[in-house]
């Protein structure tokens, strides 16, 4: 039986095909697609070799929300 981490890096994988197919079927999207595709590959490591693994986000440590937007920032009352 697969485990969660292992399910995951395989739609991962599967998602890094979808990028490509897409990028060799449009010309203009790639080089864009195709490096989506790497990350997702790459991603698809992370949670396979290190399931509990956990990212450094320098950022977030400062203070700022995920997503590089410091707290309160536009569109917060």
């Amino acid at each position: 039986m697969a485990t969660h981490a292992q399910l995951a890096a395989k739609l991962l994988r599967d998602a890094a095909v979808f990028f490509r197919n897409v990028g060799d079927q449009n010309e203009p999207l790639k080089d864009q697609m195709y490096d989506n595709a790497t990350v997702y590959e790459q991603v698809a490591d992370l949670v396979e070799n290190d399931p509990a693994g956990e990212l450094d986000f320098a950022e977030e440590e400062a203070g700022a929300a995920p997503g590089g937007e410091e707290e309160g920032g536009a569109g917060t009352a």
